[in-house]
């Protein structure tokens, strides 16, 4: 728990404190499974640094609570790995663990109409950015997407290359591209990647 005053910080671990669904974590308790919450007015370059303190105790999940949230701030949250999003006003103990609860089974909370300027934001990012370059919010081009899918199905190099019109060569390097830009092991590692990430 961070925050950027101390009332805030105790008024949380108040209202989180009683609930037997979740208990506060000591900083020796701290897990990769503990789920993290800051409270600051904006996701600013404060919220920033309380992430920061946070993720350097190895917490993975984190949970903002702020007062406002702009689409630059939402940005930032989305882009720092923040999985959800609470407005202080509607930072009920109930709404907390909630949220809390749903980020630790790996959720992604975000009050609705952020999440309706989040989908804008990122059509617009795919529209003006990723897709004049050939790329997908996911990362991979079209191309990349389809070697992996057909990687998955069990089929090998030369049978992709066969199937897409490539040749070996080419599924060699879109392989070689994949595992060397998520800093991947090998094919195996990718799908296993992929998958997990929802990438295919």
């Amino acid at each position: 728990m961070k925050a950027a005053d101390p009332i805030s910080a105790a008024g949380i671990c108040a209202a989180l404190s009683c609930r037997s669904e979740v208990w506060i974590a000591t900083e020796h308790q701290i897990t990769p499974q503990t789920v993290g919450v800051i409270v600051a007015d904006t996701m600013d370059e404060e919220a920033a640094g309380l992430l920061r303190a946070v993720r350097s105790k190895g917490v993975r999940n984190v949970v903002a609570v702020v007062s406002e949230m702009d689409d630059s701030g939402l940005m930032a949250a989305v882009e720092s790995g923040v999985g959800g999003v609470v407005r202080r006003r509607e930072a009920t103990a109930d709404r907390l663990v909630q949220v809390v609860m749903s980020v630790h089974r790996g959720a992604g909370v975000v009050p609705p109409d952020l999440l309706g300027r989040l989908l804008k934001r990122v059509s617009q990012v795919q529209e003006q950015v990723l897709s004049p370059r050939g790329l997908r919010v996911t990362g991979l081009t079209e191309r990349e997407e389809g070697v992996l899918k057909l990687v998955a199905a069990g089929l090998d190099t030369r049978e992709i290359a066969k199937r897409l019109a490539y040749s070996e060569r080419t599924v060699k390097n879109v392989l070689h591209d994949i595992t060397h830009r998520f800093h991947l092991r090998n094919r195996s590692h990718a799908v296993a990647y992929a998958i997990r990430e929802g990438l295919i």
